[in-house]
């Protein structure tokens, strides 16, 4: 059983930055993919990154360019740095783990972008 917390969310303003942490209680070495998700209200939960095993790294395409995932197996952790926040940014961002052909979710970090 694998837990994971998000950390870093909070609000800023358009064209700033955020760096999202995913702290994973276990080891995430095995971990086939680590990804980010977002959700606002009324829309369904998106994908927005997701790193799998090795350095194959993918993005969606509203954040392709600005938003950048990587992984720390020493310290069980993934990270969200997000450059040129826009609103259309914010939601509450979650992380998941794929582990042996679980799933695994965070509680989610939210994530306020102004105008």
């Amino acid at each position: 059983q694998v837990q994971l917390v998000e950390s870093g969310g909070g609000s800023v303003q358009t064209g700033g930055s955020l760096r999202l942490s995913c702290a994973a209680s276990g080891s995430i070495y095995s971990a086939t993919a680590m990804s980010w998700y977002r959700q606002t209200p009324g829309k369904e939960r998106e994908f927005v990154a997701g790193v799998i095993s090795g350095a194959n790294k993918k993005y969606g395409d509203s954040v392709e360019g600005r938003f950048t995932i990587s992984r720390d197996n020493v310290k069980n952790t993934v990270y969200l740095q997000m450059n040129s926040l826009n609103p259309e940014d914010t939601g509450v961002y979650y992380c998941k783990a794929v582990i042996r052909g679980h799933e695994f979710w965070g509680p989610g970090s939210r994530v306020t972008v102004s105008s």
